[in-house]
């Protein structure tokens, strides 16, 4: 059996939808390939994104993508990951179940640098124990 696709996606794509994309393709990459792509992307993944990922062990390179660049292809699950309470998130108007999950932006928290980077890691944990659960509900 092929892996099942997912495309995690949201306004910049810098932080969370990174995060869940290199989370994915990293614990479950047997079962899922994961992409990631903004509506505005930010043009970068956020270094602090990728220094989280780092601390679990996982090394991912993180280009922003746009999401025009997936037009057209079909995914098994699209999965928003904006606060949307905060922010506008983008809708997926490709083929694939539609879902939304929230995740608050750590690019916006406020505070030290020690604070900071508990943000980025509390939404790279909250990423890591909750977008599996919600893979593995997905039947194709």
């Amino acid at each position: 059996m092929s892996p099942k696709k997912v495309l995690f996606l949201c306004t910049g794509n810098s932080c969370r939808s990174q995060m869940a994309e290199a989370i994915v393709n990293a614990r479950l990459g047997d079962q899922w390939i994961a992409v990631s792509a903004g509506t505005r992307p930010a043009g970068y993944a956020h270094p602090l994104a990728l220094r989280v990922l780092e601390e679990i062990g996982i090394q991912h390179e993180g280009r922003s993508k746009h999401a025009d660049e997936f037009k057209g292809l079909d995914f098994d699950l699209v999965v928003t990951v904006c606060d949307s309470a905060a922010e506008e998130c983008p809708a997926w108007l490709g083929r694939g179940r539609k879902t939304h999950h929230s995740f608050p932006d750590p690019a916006k928290a406020q505070g030290s640098q020690a604070e900071i980077l508990q943000a980025f890691r509390d939404v790279r944990d909250a990423i890591a124990a909750e977008i599996p659960a919600l893979l593995e509900t997905v039947r194709v």
